[in-house]
């Protein structure tokens, strides 16, 4: 276990000086029902690393949106921080692989299911904090939800950024942010042809191109010209 846990800490961005906290956020209430050695989950350090969350994603925003409103950051936060999102930053991160389930839950899925996903990345989040406070926390957020972050863009659109332009329109009219998604990947390893769904203010779009940034970009262009008529 300590080897993997060691894994795990490299694709955080931070080594625990009490991996115990780790083992922790990643144990889910069922392990701790069937094994009487286990005295504690992980829903306490959940209840925290919402709230730890929660501030470095605004302190984060804050910084690094300069021009973004009130309004526009709370939803660029809310976006970071919903379960949907957390649970595919979770998948990313390789949590499936770590999770401490108890059988009947492991047999149900347990380790790909949304809910705990997303419970677990809260969780390390609180861990990290207890492990070495605000530094540790922000270490691990930026390792694991920039990247998120990045793929949303930027709040502030620019004529040579349809993505980020389709994202303003979206948050100035009350929708979510856009969602992009990889439907399809065809041709040869050399030559690969991908489709891109983009799904924004109720609507979605395709475009297909030798690149996913590429082809999010096109389906964006789509959006827009079809918005903004």
């Amino acid at each position: 276990m300590k080897s993997k846990l060691r894994q795990l800490e490299q694709t955080l961005g931070y080594r625990f000086k009490k991996r115990s906290l780790l083992e922790l956020a990643l144990t889910h209430p069922s392990f701790r029902y069937e094994d009487p050695d286990t005295l504690d989950d992980n829903q306490r350090l959940e209840y925290l690393g919402d709230a730890v969350l929660s501030l470095i994603a605004a302190e984060h925003l804050f910084k690094t949106q300069p021009r973004a409103r009130e309004g526009d950051m709370s939803k660029l936060r809310s976006h970071l921080t919903q379960d949907r999102t957390l649970a595919r930053i979770g998948a990313d991160a390789g949590l499936s692989d770590f999770l401490r389930l108890g059988r009947g839950e492991e047999k149900n899925g347990g380790a790909a299911r949304s809910s705990n996903l997303a419970d677990a990345v809260e969780a390390i989040i609180g861990a990290a904090w207890l492990d070495g406070g605000a530094r540790a926390a922000n270490k691990v957020f930026k390792k694991i939800f920039i990247p998120e972050l990045e793929n949303s863009t930027s709040i502030a659109p620019t004529k040579r950024n349809p993505k980020g332009a389709l994202q303003e329109y979206a948050l100035r009219n009350g929708f979510d942010i856009p969602e992009y998604e990889t439907i399809e990947t065809a041709g040869p390893e050399h030559a690969r042809i991908f489709t891109v769904e983009v799904k924004a203010c109720n609507k979605s779009w395709k475009s297909t191109a030798g690149s996913k940034r590429q082809a999010e970009r096109q389906a964006a262009s789509l959006a827009l010209a079809e918005l903004e008529t």
